[in-house]
Formats: structure tokens, C-alpha cells, sequence
């Protein structure tokens, strides 16, 4: 009996240790991947004000720091310091969550992401339904902070914003059906191994082009910034919003286009897998650690986003309904169900 007691009581101490390490090593990669990403909006801000001046002939900022690299941290230190202003018509107490309620969501969804095969907060089977649960949360930020503003062009951007997820929602969900189908699984680290000999991106060409445009449309980016359009709506949802409760919402802008290029990169460009797999001249690219590939993926398609901004017009809002329900969703459909004979066929 004394020897079952000991062995008892060593049995929980064990397992108390353990959990003590993990929950260690999930508090320290949680604070890497929160800071990493709080510290990157600001150098995307300037990235994109340099990339966008360069392809218009202009030198984009140059003044704070070296060719203004610093930029981003002197813009957040001005919010920082500028008074958050309330309309008196306002509702209060949700005019103050709405912004909390966008970036949240933005930032919990990396909880999920594998950054390599040793780094990632958590996995769940279910983790493509959680960031596409949490992206559709995001939504109610914008909607409420039109709404609690008491601004009918706030009221308005809110609106367009509304209607433009129950659209591209929808076709991003259906062109991921695609690389589930073949991964067999939906946990991003299983999704990421079953592309350890090849991505999925060549045998899903038509899933990626309908999930590449919708995540413009999802992230109200250009040329799909309907809901923040300047020209029209003297800049739309946040109008009536300053200082830090206005710095959140771009906060949460730039952290979910760093989600849907995370996981753009997971189900479709092999997440921390390198290129060539298969083959024998390209195996020294095995040697370079996966998050390196991870994080420069990630670029290309951030890359991408000021790329298109800098590029294409703004779409009227009748084009871009349009082009969610009769081009991408019918697209979508199609993929998959090519993709379903594909694999029954191969058996």
C-alpha cells in the first residue's frame, strides 16, 4: 500500500511538472508570435507606402529613420498620444469594444498556425473551422463600429462590409474544400505533412485563385476596399474614430492579412516544406529550417497585397458582388467537385 502511495504521489508530481512545461513553453510561444506580429504592422505599413511610392515613381517615406524605416513607430506613437474621441450621439460601451472585437479575433486565430513542425502554439483536428469561425467574429468589430457611431457614412461602410463577408466568406470556405479533400484531415500540421512530397498547389490552381481573390475581398483590401473607400465614404466604418481605438482597426487589418497569407501558405504552398521535394538536386533545401520557408512564403504573399493595391482601380460595388456569387463560388463548386472524381478515380 505504501509503495502504490508513493508511486501515486510521484505520478502526480511528474505529471504537474509536465504541465508546468507546457504551459511554460505555450505562455513563451504565445508572447513570440503576439510580439512578432504587433512588430510587424508597423513595418508593413512603411513596406507598403515604399513599395507603392517605388511603382509610382516617388520615393515613399524618407525622413523618420533610415529611408523612414522607422515611419511606422513614429505614426503609432502620434495615436498613441492623440485623444480617443467619443460623438456624443455614440453608443458608448459598444463605439469602445468594437475595435477590441476586430483585433482579437486577428490576433487568437496564430494560436492555431504551424510555423514549423516544432512551432505552433496548439493543434486541434478542427483548425480550419476555428480560423474560419474567428475571421467571421472579426466582422462584428466593423459592423458594430459603424453602427454604435451614429454616422450614417460610418452606418454605410459598416453595411458594405457586411455584405461583402456573406459573399466571400463563402467562396473562401468552398476553395479550402479542395486541400482538405486531400490532405484527409483538418488540422493545419496534418495538412502541412501530407504535403511533405509535394504542395497541393499545382493540382489546386482554380482553389487558389478563388481563395487568393476572396482573401483580398475578406481583408477589405484593393481593389476591394469598399468599406473604408475614401473617395466615397470619407474613409467608411472608422470615420468617426481616432487615436489608438482607430490605430486598432488597422492593427487588425495588417493581422489578417498575415492570417490568410498563413494560411494560404499552409493548405496550398506546403507550409514549412521546402520547394522541389521530389527531387534529388534540391534535397540541400532540406537543411534550411522550415520557418524560414514558412515566414518567406508568408512575404511573397504580403508582398502580393501591396502589389495589387498599387496596380488595379477600385471595383464598383455591383462588380463585386457580382464577382463573388456568379464567378468565384461557381468556380469553387466546380474545383471540388473535380477534385471529389479525381480522388475517387484514384481510389
Amino acid at each position: 500500500m505504501g509503495n502504490f502511495f508513493s508511486f501515486f504521489i510521484n505520478s502526480m508530481i511528474g505529471f504537474a511538472e509536465l504541465m508546468k512545461f507546457l504551459w511554460a513553453h505555450s505562455v513563451i510561444q504565445i508572447v513570440i508570435i503576439m510580439g512578432a506580429t504587433l512588430m510587424t504592422v508597423p513595418f508593413l505599413t512603411w513596406a507598403e507606402r515604399k513599395v507603392i511610392g517605388h511603382m509610382q515613381v516617388r520615393m515613399g517615406p524618407m525622413r523618420v529613420g533610415f529611408h523612414g524605416l522607422l515611419q511606422g513607430i513614429a505614426d503609432g506613437v502620434k495615436l498613441l498620444l492623440k485623444e480617443n474621441i467619443i460623438p456624443a450621439g455614440a453608443d458608448r460601451p459598444i463605439f469602445i469594444l468594437a475595435p477590441i472585437l476586430s483585433l482579437v479575433p486577428a490576433l487568437i486565430a496564430f494560436s492555431v498556425i504551424p510555423f514549423d513542425s516544432w512551432f505552433y502554439i496548439t493543434d486541434i483536428n478542427v483548425a480550419v473551422l476555428y480560423v474560419l469561425a474567428i475571421a467571421s467574429v472579426g466582422t462584428y468589430g466593423i459592423i458594430l463600429a459603424g453602427w454604435s457611431s451614429n454616422s450614417n457614412y460610418a452606418l454605410l461602410g459598416a453595411l458594405r462590409s457586411a455584405a461583402q463577408v456573406i459573399s466571400y466568406e463563402l467562396a473562401i470556405g468552398m476553395a479550402l474544400v479542395g486541400p482538405l479533400m486531400m490532405a484527409g484531415t483538418l488540422s493545419l500540421v496534418g495538412i502541412t505533412e501530407a504535403q511533405a512530397q509535394g504542395w497541393f498547389l499545382p493540382y489546386q490552381l482554380v482553389g487558389f485563385f478563388v481563395y487568393f481573390i476572396a482573401m483580398l475581398a475578406e481583408t477589405n483590401r484593393a481593389p476591394f476596399d469598399l468599406p473604408e473607400a475614401e473617395t466615397e465614404l470619407v474613409a467608411g466604418f472608422h470615420v468617426e474614430y481616432s487615436g489608438m481605438r482607430f490605430a486598432f482597426f488597422f492593427l487588425a487589418e495588417y493581422a489578417n492579412m498575415m492570417v490568410v497569407s498563413a494560411m494560404a501558405t499552409v493548405m496550398f504552398l506546403g507550409g514549412w516544406n521546402p520547394p522541389f521535394q521530389g527531387f534529388e538536386a534540391a534535397q540541400f533545401l532540406q537543411k534550411i529550417p522550415g520557418i524560414f520557408w514558412f515566414v518567406g512564403k508568408m512575404g511573397v504573399i504580403l508582398f502580393s497585397f501591396l502589389w495589387i493595391r498599387a496596380t488595379f482601380p477600385r471595383f464598383r460595388y455591383d462588380q463585386l458582388m457580382k464577382l463573388g456569387w456568379k464567378v468565384l463560388i461557381p468556380l469553387a463548386l466546380a474545383n471540388i467537385v473535380v477534385t471529389g472524381v479525381i480522388l475517387a478515380i484514384r481510389g
